[in-house]
Parts: structure tokens; C-alpha cells; sequence
């Protein structure tokens, strides 16, 4: 099939021609027809595979010229950084069609998203928090809303947005098309779509856990984290072979340990994302990677899903991920658009369930390589590798009175040491606060005429 068969209109015939592309990938191709006809659709593919040009072709094919303010498609995604990401590649789409696009994420001035909303716009693609923040403060009218689409639904799920959904859906017209594209089915999805879904078209192109074949994957045997690290240093070494490194951890403060370890030796070669630093850093980061600037990039799960970078030879799993989704989003990154793509997998002894959770999903044994002789293999570990010994509740070790805690709250000033006097007490406040006698006392006049 060619991009002919879709019969799209010259416009985006242009744009295409100019982005260089032939022929649409299968999503592409199976999706176009499903979403066009405006029924709701479930999209299961892989990451990389054209899932964004999927759902936008069709719409932009339909979406017709409008001078009204208020957007009529709404795409949902889980990262800023995906935000940015799709609002580019819509951009490049829309080349030459005359449509408005906005990206709103959290992280950044709301005021200033709020007057770009009110400029007008035709499609928003957005964060779900962000999202959710302008329509309540009545910014953001979503009454015009046509079509949803909810890209990376199971990463939302994950990074526990259901509610955040399900506040979206409950502000958004009945009559809409829903679409929703995932690179895995898992239960919270399923229940998603039998919730707020109307008989959707499903389409799947890969089986959650098939790789793509044109990835070769190879695993190594480590015993810690300073083994992990030589072992991806004596690598990296090879910038001809590894020229364009993705390597993933587990967590944000893994990502800053290794970056401070590897900076010694590659220094301006290398750049880190995750969560805690902040959107210009992370952007500038992903930025010079993919242009080549930075060799290396160092990355969390979450801040990596979705990226669309080109090129990129290595993924590295320094950190073998407790779900097998997830290693599968990760090799995801290279041997995107059928190019030949490497996937590298370091396991410790304590992950090696993982490691076999994984193989069992793609139903394949990855395959297996010794760690060369030149890696210095260390028995220093980090305190995350060391063993924590518990002791059991010893109901005979007391502490002592020298090392008991001293009161919660401070002695009271004498002046606030109040004492319950009765009636005695509130005659001794009529003696001392009386009432001054004046001319205008009638009792003070009486005695004095008296007298």
C-alpha cells in the first residue's frame, strides 16, 4: 500500500513528500480507514511504529477550515515531553493546511497557556493534569470537542491518571469520537474501554512482547552496581560502534549516581533526564541528543516513553525493569523506521527473575554474553546492594532515662499557670478592675447629697 491508496488531499500529499516518506507502516495503514469512518478505535502497537501519524492523518484529512475559537480535537499524552514531541510532528503534517495547534503541560506559567488559549486553536494536545486545570478554571471550553484521543493510555494508567481520565471524560461532549492507541493491553486498559468506549474497532499490529526483529539483544551476567558500570564504561568506549546511547535506569536517583560516575569519563558527550530536573534542562537534554551534540543519554522509564529520536544504535538496560512492558517500551527506541537496532541488558543475581519474566513474554531467550576480561570486576556495593539487617523487637533492651526523650511541649510561664479560684478569685478581680466612680454614678451622687 502507498499513501495513495488513503486518497488524503494534496496538502498532505506535500507534507509527506516533504517529511520523505513512501509508504505507510501497518498502523498506519489499518488505522486510517477505522478512524476516518469516526468510529471509536483501539490502537495496539508497538512504540516507534507510526502511531502518532496514525490517528492525525485521517483527521487532518477531515478536519475542516473554522473560525471558531474553541478546539475541536483534544490529544492526550503522558509527558511533556510527548506534548512537545506531537505538536511537532502534527506541525510538519499540517504543513501546509491552515489548522491551529497548541501543547499545554504542566511545569510552566498557566496565565501564559491561558492567554494562548484564548488566541483560538483548533487542536490541543495536552497533559491530562494541565488539561484538566484550564477547563475548570473555564479557560479552556472543551464543549466543541469532536474527537479524543488517548495516546500512550498505558502509561496514564500507570502513572495513576485514571481519575484525571475519568474528570475529562465526565466534562467532555457524549457525541465524540474516541480513539486510543497502547503499546500493551493490560487489564486497567481493558476496563477503560469498556467504561467509556462504544463498540470500538480494535487494531493490532504486534503482540504485547513481540520485539522487533531487527533488534539484536544481548545480555551480560553482572554482579553489582560498580561491575554495571565499568562494564558500560569499557563500552561506551567505542564511539564509532556506540554512537548514540540510550541508557535506562531505574529510578531518579540511580540516574544521578551514574551520571556523576560516567561524567568522569565522557563529560560533554553525556546528558541525563528524569523528573526532578526541570522542563528547560530536560528539554535541552533530549534536544542535543537528538541532534547529536550529547553521544550518551541516561534516562528513567517515565521520561523516556514516547521520545521519537532517530539513529539511535544502543539501548542499554542498566537497570533490568521489574515489568517486561517495560523492557519492551525501552528497546522500543532503536531500530525504529526497520533500521538495525542493539538492546543490551545487565542483570545481578537479585534480578534475574525479572530477566526471566522477560524472556517469557517475548518467548525467546536473549542471548547471553561473558563480561570481557578488560572490566574490573568490583565487590564494592552501594546501599541499595547491601543487606539490611533487622533486629527483631527485644522487649528487654529499654532505654534509659539519660536517653529518654524530654517532654513534647515546653513548661508554661508562671504568668500563664492559671488557678481555678471560684468565687474568692472573681472577687479579687471585682476589687482590683472596679468600676471608677464619676460624677455620673448615680449611687456616687446619692451618698454625696446625703452627706
Amino acid at each position: 500500500m502507498t499513501f495513495q491508496d488513503l486518497k488524503l488531499n494534496t496538502p498532505l500529499y506535500n507534507a509527506i513528500d516533504d517529511l520523505g516518506f513512501t509508504s505507510p507502516t501497518p498502523i498506519q495503514a489499518e488505522a486510517f480507514s477505522i478512524v476516518a469512518s469516526g468510529k471509536d478505535m483501539v490502537g495496539i502497537a508497538q512504540t516507534g511504529t507510526g502511531k502518532t501519524y496514525a490517528y492525525m492523518l485521517p483527521i487532518l484529512r477531515n478536519l475542516k477550515f473554522s473560525r471558531q475559537d474553541n478546539p475541536r480535537v483534544l490529544i492526550l499524552v503522558p509527558t511533556r515531553e510527548l506534548v512537545v514531541q506531537v505538536v511537532d510532528d502534527i506541525e510538519k503534517l499540517a504543513k501546509y493546511i491552515n489548522v491551529r495547534v497548541l501543547g499545554v503541560y504542566g511545569g510552566t506559567n498557566i496565565n501564559t497557556q491561558k492567554q494562548a488559549v484564548a488566541q483560538g486553536l483548533d487542536i490541543i494536545v495536552a497533559t491530562p493534569g494541565r488539561l484538566y486545570d484550564l477547563a475548570v478554571s473555564r479557560a479552556l471550553q472543551l464543549k466543541s470537542i469532536q474527537k479524543l484521543v488517548i495516546d500512550e493510555v498505558d502509561v496514564m494508567l500507570d502513572l495513576g491518571f485514571r481519575h484525571q481520565l475519568i474528570n475529562i471524560f465526565d466534562i467532555l461532549p457524549e457525541r465524540r469520537q474516541n480513539i486510543m492507541f497502547s503499546a500493551t493491553m493490560t487489564e486497567d486498559v481493558d476496563d477503560l474501554i469498556t467504561d467509556f468506549f462504544i463498540a470500538p474497532k480494535r487494531v493490532s499490529i504486534a503482540v504485547s512482547g513481540t520485539p522487533l526483529e531487527n533488534i539484536e539483544q544481548t545480555k551480560y551476567s553482572v554482579p553489582n552496581y560498580h561491575t554495571k558500570k565499568n562494564l558500560l564504561i569499557e563500552l561506551l568506549k567505542d564511539e564509532e560502534q556506540y554512537n548514540k546511547v540510550l541508557v535506562f535506569v531505574s529510578n531518579k536517583r540511580m540516574a544521578d549516581r551514574l551520571f556523576e560516575d560516567l561524567d568522569e569519563f565522557f563529560k560533554e558527550e553525556l546528558c541525563v533526564i528524569h523528573s526532578n530536573k526541570t522542563q528547560n534542562y530536560r528539554l535541552r537534554s533530549i534536544e542535543q541528543f537528538r541532534e547529536g551534540v550529547n553521544r550518551i543519554l541516561v534516562a528513567t522509564d517515565v521520561m523516556a516513553r514516547g521520545l521519537d529520536i532517530d539513529n539511535i544504535s544502543h539501548v542499554v538496560n542498566f537497570d533490568t525493569p521489574e515489568y517486561p512492558e517495560n523492557y519492551m517500551h525501552r528497546i522500543g527506541r532503536t531500530g525504529r523506521a526497520e533500521r538495525e537496532g542493539h538492546a543490551l541488558v545487565f542483570s545481578t543475581e537479585k534480578e534475574q527473575d525479572a530477566l526471566e519474566r522477560i524472556e517469557k513474554l517475548m518467548q525467546m531467550e536473549i542471548n547471553l554474553v561473558e563480561i570481557p576480561e578488560t572490566v574490573s570486576i568490583s565487590e564494592e556495593l552501594i546501599p541499595e546492594e547491601r543487606e539490611v539487617i533487622k533486629e527483631r523487637y527485644n522487649p528487654t533492651k529499654r532505654r534509659s532515662d539519660e536517653d529518654a526523650p524530654g517532654p513534647a511541649f515546653h513548661e508554661k510561664k508562671e504568668k500563664n499557670k492559671k488557678v481555678n479560684l471560684g468565687g474568692s478569685y472573681k472577687r479579687e478581680i471585682a476589687k482590683k478592675y472596679k468600676k471608677p466612680k464619676t460624677r455620673g454614678d448615680k449611687n456616687y451622687n446619692k451618698r454625696n447629697k446625703k452627706k
